[in-house]
This record gives structure tokens, C-alpha cells and sequence, in this order.
């Protein structure tokens, strides 16, 4: 079973993180690593912090000659900004005069963690419930991703609306199963706003930055898609194996996420049956779909069509112009605190999706096919996928 770990503050000396149980002999470099690292860190409305930090990973161990060797691999994520922060974040404690903070923000972790921990500062909420974390996490699920990328498993996603402005030519993922994902990835890539047409990204960048002017932020809607994903993946035998519950866990999990869907979603809830489920057909004798409403996923299991995630973002909590709140240390009614933020990362945040969907599927293929060195792996999915639908002709011929 593959594991990640990740550590690290916001304002801290790195981002750590640990990854385990991937087999040996992947190919892997930290370009690779770097590129993902890079496109989290894109998109127009994004706050000071991208122009300070440019994340590099380093690999400490578990890599050797750009191939993954079976142990557990070790990355750090340097953040440049720590030199202003060492006194603050000091492990021994230190004689700077520095500001406990006790006005926490609506919508953020700033009040919940301070209760929970009994923390008498807010800053130890902010630094660890930062979105900050995810740079650690994008590292890590890269392997997953590189590792899908041997068995023809390929993820994107592309941002659907920001500040409720959806665009008129809006792509149907659902229609059919030929959707060219890693084209229309790089075709949102080269959109400051992670869009797929130029009049859609006009309207929200003037959106963004009205946002701007009135000291307010935004979320918005995407969509991750991932492609070659084989039947089998999850099961319906326990609540903890579904993969569409594994999935929407590991969206919910990033930053402000706040509603999943799995196809299409809360939409089929208004239709007949006979117009939400996807036919079984055959095409050059192989079982396929006619449409794809359950995005790739029928009773927890994958279904060899594209696995379609729809997720929702909500606005950041950090408001230049902020709302009311309560000062824990006087107790009375003050405006928010503000701290250093974006006024939108709906477009980093559906990378950091892309990075969580690859980790699930990477971890539901190796617990189906197995595997200490990636050629043992492969053998074993070969040998599934070119028997898979004999087996089955052979067991209801029976």
C-alpha cells in the first residue's frame, strides 16, 4: 500500500514529504517533479507569496539514477521566505518582540484550530492549515502520476466557472468516452485562469479584478478528468474500498473545497433513470459505453471509461477588506484580520485535484496489480487486461 506523509509550516524552513510503498525501477526526475510544483504556483489573481517562492524540490533519498529504487523517497520544498520568518517561527524560542495574534478570520482554520490545540496564538493555525501544505502534497502525488503514466493513465483538468461566470461553449465530458484530456489540459494550461476559450477568460479576469478593487475573492467550479483508467479499480464489498468515495475524500481534503461530484453528479438527481444511465454496447467486440453520466464509476468500481471529478471552491477566507470577527484577546467585535492571500487559486487548486486524483488511482492499481519492481507490475496488468473479457465470455458460456 502506498503512503504519503507530508510536514512543514507556511512560513517555515521547507515542506516536507515521505513516500512509500511505490515500486522499484520508475523513472523519475525532479524536472518532472518541478513542472507540477510550477503549475500549481500559476494563474492570474495569485497572491505576493508566488512572486517570492519559486518551488524547487530536493530528493533526499529513495531515487537513484533517476529511478525509484523501493524505498521510501524523501523531497523537500525549501520556502525562500523563511528568512523573514525565523524569529517568528523559531524551535528554541527567541527574545523577539513578535505579535501574538488573537483575531481570527471567518472561514478559516484561524478560531476551530485555536480551541481544538489550545493555542493562546492564532499563528499556529494559520502556518500548518495554510494552503501552503499543498506544494508537499503536489511533490509527492507526482510519483503517483508519473507511475500511472507507464500503464497509459493520464489526468488534467481545466476550470469550469470563477465567480459564477460559466463559459457559452461549455465541453460535455459526459457524451462519450474519446476526450483527448492531456489536449484540453494543455489548452487550460495556457490560460492565466485555467479556461478552455479566450472570451470565457476575458470575463473573469475583469471579474477578478473588480474582486480586486472591493478587497474580496473569489472560488469557482472545475473539472478533473482522468483517461486510461482500467475496469476494476475500488469495490463495492466495504464503504472504505468505493473508489468514488476514496476520490471525493481526497478532494475534499485541498484547501476550501467545500462539494464533489463524481459524473454528473447532483444533476442526474432531476432526471428520469432511463436518461441518466449510460447504455453497455458493444464496439469492435469490446463492452463500452454510449455516454459516460457515471464518469467512469458504477457501484464503487472503475468501469474503463474516463473517471470524472466536479469539484467546487469556495472563495478564500482572507478578505483585504474584511468582515467582522471577535478579538479572543479583549473579546469584543473587530474587523478581520488581514494575512498575506490570493484572490483566487481556483486554477492552483484544480492541480493540486489533478495530484490527489492520481494518487487515489495510483494506490486503488498497485492494491489490484501489485507489484515490488514496476516490471512485475506491468506483467501482472498485461496478463488482466488481455484476458479480461475472454475470462468473462468463458464464465457466462458456461
Amino acid at each position: 500500500m502506498i503512503e504519503f506523509q507530508t510536514a512543514g509550516e507556511s512560513h517555515g524552513k521547507g515542506l516536507v514529504t515521505i513516500v512509500s510503498g511505490f515500486p522499484s525501477n520508475l523513472k523519475i526526475l525532479p524536472a518532472y517533479i518541478n513542472q507540477q510544483l510550477k503549475r500549481r504556483q500559476s494563474g492570474y489573481g495569485r497572491g505576493l507569496r508566488m512572486k517570492i517562492e519559486s518551488d524547487q524540490v530536493e530528493i533526499i533519498s529513495g531515487i537513484r539514477f533517476a529511478k525509484t529504487i523501493g524505498s521510501p523517497i524523501s523531497m523537500i520544498i525549501w520556502n525562500n521566505d523563511w528568512q523573514n520568518w525565523k524569529e517568528i517561527l523559531s524551535v528554541e524560542g527567541s527574545n523577539y518582540n513578535y505579535e501574538k495574534i488573537s483575531i481570527p478570520r471567518p472561514g478559516h482554520a484561524d478560531l476551530v484550530g485555536s480551541v481544538k490545540y489550545n493555542y493562546d496564538d492564532i499563528r499556529n493555525s494559520i502556518e500548518r492549515s495554510s494552503a501552503r501544505e499543498t506544494a508537499a502534497r503536489v511533490a509527492a502525488c507526482t510519483v503517483a502520476r508519473r507511475f500511472l503514466e507507464e500503464f497509459g493513465i493520464y489526468i488534467g483538468s481545466y476550470v469550469e466557472s470563477i465567480g459564477g461566470i460559466y463559459s457559452k461553449n461549455t465541453l460535455d465530458p459526459f457524451v462519450t468516452s474519446k476526450i483527448n484530456i492531456k489536449r484540453i489540459s494543455n489548452t487550460a494550461d495556457e490560460s492565466p485562469v485555467r479556461v478552455l476559450d479566450k472570451e470565457h477568460e476575458e470575463k473573469i479576469i475583469r471579474k477578478i479584478k473588480s474582486a480586486k478593487k472591493k478587497g474580496d475573492t473569489l472560488g469557482g467550479t472545475f473539472y478533473v478528468i482522468a483517461t486510461g483508467v482500467p475496469v476494476g479499480l475500488g469495490s463495492f464489498a466495504s464503504y472504505n474500498s468505493r473508489l468514488d468515495a476514496d476520490l471525493s475524500h481526497a478532494i475534499m481534503s485541498i484547501n476550501a473545497v467545500k462539494g464533489v461530484e463524481i459524473g454528473d453528479g447532483f444533476n442526474l438527481a432531476n432526471k428520469f433513470g432511463s436518461e441518466v444511465h449510460d447504455e453497455i454496447t458493444l464496439k469492435n467486440n469490446q463492452i463500452t459505453r454510449s455516454s459516460n453520466r457515471a464518469g467512469g464509476i458504477e457501484g464503487g468500481i472503475s468501469n474503463g471509461m474516463p473517471v470524472i471529478i466536479r469539484a467546487a471552491m469556495k472563495p478564500i477566507a482572507t478578505l483585504m477588506n474584511p468582515i467582522s470577527t471577535i478579538d479572543l484577546h479583549k473579546f469584543k467585535t473587530v474587523k478581520a484580520r488581514r494575512e498575506r492571500s490570493d484572490f483566487v487559486a481556483v486554477p492552483a487548486c484544480s492541480v493540486i485535484a489533478e495530484s490527489m486524483t492520481a494518487w487515489v488511482l495510483a494506490k486503488r492499481f498497485l492494491e489490484k496489480f501489485g507489484g515490488d519492481s514496476i516490471e512485475e507490475t506491468r506483467d501482472n496488468y498485461n496478463n488482466y487486461m488481455n484476458k479480461i473479457y475472454s475470462r468473462l465470455k468463458k464464465n457466462f458460456s458456461k
